[in-house]
C-alpha cells in the first residue's frame, strides 16, 4: 500500500512551476486569511462545522486528477485535514498522493509567497 508522502514548504515551491495539480481543502474564510499558494485549485473538503460531501468534492478531485497514478499536493492550515483526506484518497487507489508538510502554518512560517484570495 502507498502512503501519503510528506513534502516540506520548499519542495512544494519547486513544484509549483511544474503544473503539479495542488488542492486546498481550507474554507473561504481560511483562503482570505492567509491568502493561497501559486496556482492551487481551492476545494473545500470539510465545512466549519467538520460536515462535507464526498461525492460531489471527488467528481471535481477527478477532473483534477483523472489518473490514479497522477502525483498531486494537498494542502490546508496545519497538515491535519490532509493527512485523513490523504489517507482516504490512498485507499481509494490513489498512488502519488502527498501533502505541504506543516501546512499554510509552516509555509507563512518560513515566509514563502502567497496570492491573496
Amino acid at each position: 500500500m502507498n502512503n501519503l508522502v510528506d513534502l516540506q514548504p520548499k519542495t512544494v515551491e519547486k513544484m509549483i512551476e511544474d503544473n503539479i495539480v495542488m488542492i486546498d481543502v481550507r474554507r473561504p474564510d481560511e483562503w482570505k486569511r492567509t491568502g493561497v499558494i501559486k496556482n492551487a485549485h481551492l476545494m473545500t473538503f470539510f465545512d466549519e462545522y467538520g460536515n462535507h460531501d464526498v461525492e460531489n468534492w471527488m467528481q471535481k478531485f477527478q477532473e483534477l486528477v483523472p489518473s490514479k497514478e497522477q502525483t498531486f499536493v494537498l494542502i490546508c492550515a496545519h497538515a491535519n485535514r490532509t493527512r485523513t483526506i490523504g489517507n482516504f484518497l490512498i485507499e481509494q487507489g490513489y498512488k502519488n498522493t502527498a501533502h505541504l508538510f506543516g501546512g499554510m502554518a509552516l509555509w507563512q512560517q518560513e515566509l514563502r509567497e502567497t496570492e491573496k484570495y
